[in-house]
Protein backbone atom coordinates (compact mmCIF):
# COMPACT_ATOMS: atom_id res chain seq x y z
CA UNK A 1 0.00 0.00 0.00
CA UNK A 2 2.90 2.38 0.57
CA UNK A 3 3.81 2.20 -3.10
CA UNK A 4 0.40 3.38 -4.28
CA UNK A 5 1.00 7.14 -3.66
CA UNK A 6 4.37 6.94 -5.40
CA UNK A 7 2.85 5.13 -8.39
CA UNK A 8 0.05 7.69 -8.65
CA UNK A 9 2.58 10.51 -8.55
CA UNK A 10 4.65 8.95 -11.32
CA UNK A 11 1.57 8.30 -13.45
CA UNK A 12 0.89 12.05 -13.51
CA UNK A 13 4.34 12.87 -14.88
CA UNK A 14 5.57 13.03 -18.44
CA UNK A 15 9.13 12.27 -19.39
CA UNK A 16 10.81 12.61 -22.77
CA UNK A 17 11.78 9.73 -24.99
CA UNK A 18 15.49 8.86 -24.95
CA UNK A 19 16.08 10.92 -28.09
CA UNK A 20 14.79 14.03 -26.31
CA UNK A 21 16.74 13.74 -23.04
CA UNK A 22 18.12 17.17 -22.22
CA UNK A 23 15.45 18.93 -24.31
CA UNK A 24 13.64 22.03 -23.10
CA UNK A 25 10.32 21.17 -21.40
CA UNK A 26 7.23 23.37 -21.57
CA UNK A 27 3.53 22.90 -20.91
CA UNK A 28 0.57 24.36 -22.77
CA UNK A 29 -3.19 23.84 -22.83
CA UNK A 30 -4.97 23.76 -26.18
CA UNK A 31 -8.65 23.01 -26.63
CA UNK A 32 -8.94 22.20 -22.93
CA UNK A 33 -6.25 19.49 -23.19
CA UNK A 34 -2.90 19.80 -21.43
CA UNK A 35 0.24 18.99 -23.43
CA UNK A 36 3.88 18.69 -22.42
CA UNK A 37 6.23 19.73 -25.21
CA UNK A 38 9.91 18.80 -25.33
CA UNK A 39 11.96 20.61 -27.95
CA UNK A 40 15.56 20.52 -29.08
CA UNK A 41 16.93 21.88 -32.33
CA UNK A 42 14.52 21.18 -35.15
CA UNK A 43 12.48 18.49 -33.34
CA UNK A 44 9.58 18.58 -30.90
CA UNK A 45 7.95 15.80 -28.93
CA UNK A 46 4.39 16.44 -27.72
CA UNK A 47 2.83 14.37 -24.94
CA UNK A 48 -0.92 14.56 -24.31
CA UNK A 49 -1.80 14.49 -20.62
CA UNK A 50 -4.99 12.95 -19.28
CA UNK A 51 -7.50 10.42 -20.51
CA UNK A 52 -9.69 10.97 -23.55
CA UNK A 53 -12.36 8.71 -25.01
CA UNK A 54 -11.96 7.61 -28.61
CA UNK A 55 -14.56 10.18 -29.70
CA UNK A 56 -12.67 13.00 -27.94
CA UNK A 57 -9.37 12.23 -29.70
CA UNK A 58 -10.26 13.50 -33.20
CA UNK A 59 -8.88 17.07 -32.77
CA UNK A 60 -5.77 16.00 -30.86
CA UNK A 61 -3.28 15.73 -33.78
CA UNK A 62 -4.10 19.31 -34.84
CA UNK A 63 -3.88 20.52 -31.23
CA UNK A 64 -0.52 18.76 -30.79
CA UNK A 65 0.82 20.56 -33.85
CA UNK A 66 -0.48 23.89 -32.51
CA UNK A 67 1.12 23.18 -29.12
CA UNK A 68 4.51 22.48 -30.73
CA UNK A 69 4.33 25.69 -32.78
CA UNK A 70 3.23 27.85 -29.84
CA UNK A 71 5.83 26.57 -27.41
CA UNK A 72 8.78 26.61 -29.81
CA UNK A 73 7.88 29.70 -31.82
CA UNK A 74 8.71 27.68 -34.94
CA UNK A 75 6.63 26.55 -37.89
CA UNK A 76 5.78 22.85 -37.79
CA UNK A 77 6.77 21.15 -41.05
CA UNK A 78 3.62 19.94 -42.84
CA UNK A 79 2.91 16.22 -42.57
CA UNK A 80 5.91 15.65 -40.28
CA UNK A 81 3.90 14.15 -37.40
CA UNK A 82 5.18 10.71 -36.41
CA UNK A 83 3.74 8.40 -33.76
CA UNK A 84 4.96 5.05 -32.50
CA UNK A 85 1.54 3.52 -33.05
CA UNK A 86 -0.46 4.68 -36.10
CA UNK A 87 -3.26 6.98 -34.97
CA UNK A 88 -1.85 7.32 -31.44
CA UNK A 89 -2.74 10.62 -29.78
CA UNK A 90 -0.63 10.11 -26.66
CA UNK A 91 2.81 11.04 -28.01
CA UNK A 92 3.90 12.53 -31.33
CA UNK A 93 7.08 13.94 -32.83
CA UNK A 94 7.25 16.88 -35.24
CA UNK A 95 9.92 18.46 -37.43
CA UNK A 96 10.30 22.21 -36.95
CA UNK A 97 11.32 24.98 -39.32
CA UNK A 98 12.95 27.62 -37.11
Amino acid sequence: MRLMPALLLLAACASPSPGMFGAIRDEVTKGGIRFVVYHAGSRAEVVRMGYLTRAERAPVPRLMEEAAAEVTGCRVVSNSMVTQIPGDTGVAWFDLDC
